[in-house]
């Protein structure tokens, strides 16, 4: 592939450390990079250097003649006094924009719902940093530098944007970095990840997932560790030791053998063990939410809802912004009180609520961390073991000298966990975590979850990160038009209820999305001539209407699928094995496998894409 830009012996440093002593790294045609590591270690610094925004004390910045670079800060520069539609299409004539189809797709994706002529000081914070991306994406840039794009972003958003990324340039052209601490948009999107880290930038291979498997190996390399996996280590390394083209292209291959070394790690949760303490704690009884109404004004907020949530319970909630999660969250803590029907609480209930904000800490800004926590339990049980606070701490990424800094000099990251923390010693039996990755880098989202694991009660999560999401709880509930909706299919049932429903109220309307931007009031033109292109899919109510017929169909077909899948499976792994006998110095016949490899990949990708739909219209 092409090259791009790159950094060549790049060193700067503040005046109170330094960021980066000698890197030197590339970016080429086709890359989709994905920048991870701790808050502070230079991640933002980095994507300065190389957009130009920031000089180097030493080493160059190199970039190809006429290369554009688009740049999206975590911090917007958008004039308040600008309308919307001037800060996205600029003077363009409203015929010029509107027949791009790319500018209507992101008009679409990103600001269907905020005012064309509203202007930008007169938005909330999510609205702005939607239209600051959309001013970007509007653009035809070879490279984009993403700082943290999916921050105000809900699920669709998410979703929608990595699909933007993901077809915005063809195969093998472009360029994006990208620093974000949601790893299911790193997998969707990045095909390298860059973790940067003590004053270096080391490369892996594929996204967030493949990162992890792949800093699992080399941090098992580097560690001492008991018997058995001793000598399984050493026979990798062995492996991995037959020279310069087996380290570069094997490990990529070698996903298998990865997966060996984790074979023997137990399940993340003890579900049992974890159901039948959080009886002992709660008992039969947790909150029961029956026929439950909230209106508002006129306005409907819930309607119907009958929830009952039981003890060791672990759920997350999705709905789009305003569609009632915290009020939801809100009558199961018990702090508003429905409309209509009742909710029934268990005696031993005892709720906490990690809110979005850190108003919390406020009022010990100057109090030190030790003092604070000595105010808490001298103890705290995990997994049948006693834990001292320090210790907790310590699992939350804190060092002992942490511990006499003052609460008020802590980064936002550091003040989340200790919110976190001073919740989990106050020992609830139910805790409700509102959009709890605020702030938190990958490293202590992992850390977070760990301790997650080994919490003994009932869990609700609310949170645009799918990941977390699909880590840390069991199912998850929908709030779709004011009703609440299990989704048996999970995140990607959701996607596709709330696709299907855009649709049907866009047949309803005649209009598309982007023709909606665009006859609104705030535009004043009309492009009902100009073509767009809406995906196909079913209705939800398509999905809730499978008659007989169609469900023995739907029955037949993911038996198929069924059968087609542990067919690609072995397929696969015939492809693994004779990629690891292959001879590694003839690409072209490394090239031929990897080519069979990736179809056989694709077409489970799409496989399983189909089940998930069968399965969500079987159990609708």
């Amino acid at each position: 592939m092409a090259h791009l830009l790159g950094a060549e012996a790049v060193h700067i440093e503040f005046p109170t450390r330094v960021v980066f002593d000698s890197v030197t790294l590339g970016v080429a045609e086709g890359d989709r990079i994905g920048l991870v590591g701790r808050n502070g270690d230079g991640k933002s610094t980095l994507l300065n250097i190389l957009s130009g925004q920031l000089e180097p004390d030493g080493g160059q910045v190199t970039s190809r003649r006429n290369l554009t670079i688009g740049v999206l800060a975590q911090r917007d520069s958008l004039d308040d006094s600008h309308t919307v539609a001037h800060a996205i299409v600029g003077d363009s004539a409203d015929h010029e924009w509107a027949s791009n189809a790319q500018i209507r797709d992101v008009l679409a994706g990103l600001v269907n719902d905020v005012g064309w002529d509203a202007t930008i000081g007169s938005l909330s914070g999510g609205q702005r940093r939607r239209v600051a991306l959309a001013q970007l994406l509007v653009g035809d840039d070879d490279v984009l530098f993403l700082d943290e794009p999916t921050n105000h972003l809900d699920v669709e958003g998410i979703a929608w944007l990595a699909g933007h990324l993901k077809t915005r340039w063809s195969a093998g052209a472009g360029a994006l970095l990208v620093v974000t601490h949601d790893r299911w948009f790193l997998d969707e999107v990045c095909n390298t990840t860059w973790e940067v880290h003590d004053r270096i930038v080391e490369p892996f291979e594929g996204g967030y997932a493949a990162y992890i498997l792949q800093r699992l190996e080399r941090d098992r390399q580097n560690a001492t560790i008991e018997g058995k996996r001793r000598n399984l280590m050493r026979k990798e390394l062995a492996w991995l030791r037959r020279g310069a083209p087996a380290r570069t292209a094997k490990p990529k291959f070698r996903i298998d053998a990865a997966n060996e070394l984790i074979a023997n790690e137990p399940e993340p949760r003890n579900a049992v063990a974890l159901a039948s303490m959080a009886m002992q704690r709660l008992g039969k009884d947790v909150v029961d939410l029956e026929n439950i109404g909230v209106t508002f004004d006129d306005h409907t907020v819930l309607s119907d809802v009958t929830w009952r949530l039981a003890p060791g319970e672990r759920t997350g909630i999705l709905g789009v912004n305003g569609a009632g999660k915290s009020t939801l969250l809100s009558l199961v803590a018990g702090s508003l009180a429905p409309t209509t029907g009742r909710v029934k609480r268990g005696k031993t209930v005892k709720v906490a609520m990690l809110t979005q904000q850190l108003s919390e800490l406020d009022e010990m800004a100057n109090d030190r961390v030790s003092e604070v926590v000595g105010r808490k339990k001298s103890t705290y049980q995990t997994e049948g073991k006693e834990m001292t606070p320090g210790q907790l701490l310590e699992r939350l990424g804190f060092t002992s000298a942490q511990l006499s800094t003052p609460v008020k000099d802590l980064s936002g990251g550091q003040r989340r966990r200790l919110q976190l923390m001073l919740i989990l010693l106050d020992e609830p039996n139910v805790l409700i975590l509102d959009e709890p990755t605020n702030d938190l880098d990958t490293d202590m989202l992992v850390a977070m979850e760990d301790l997650l694991d080994t919490w003994p009660g009932t869990l609700i999560v609310v949170s645009h990160d799918r990941y977390l999401l699909e880590r840390v709880t069991d199912q998850q509930y929908a709030i779709i038009d004011a009703h609440l909706r299990h989704l048996t299919g999970g995140v990607d049932q959701y996607l596709a209820l709330r696709a299907g429903t855009v649709r049907e109220a866009e047949g309803a309307s005649g209009l598309s999305s982007a023709e909606r931007v665009s006859k609104s009031p705030a535009s004043g033109f009309d492009t009902s001539a100009v073509p767009t292109t809406q995906p196909a899919g079913r209705s939800a109510e398509r999905v809730l209407s499978l008659g007989g017929a169609e469900r023995r169909a739907a029955e037949k077909e993911l038996q198929a699928i069924d059968r087609k899948l542990a067919k690609l499976e072995l397929l696969r792994a015939d492809v693994h094995e004779r990629l690891a006998r292959a001879d590694q110095s003839n690409f072209a016949a490394l090239t031929e496998l990897t080519n069979e490899l990736r179809a056989h990949d694709d077409e489970t990708v799409s496989l399983e894409a189909r089940w998930l739909v069968l399965s969500a219209e079987l159990e609708a």
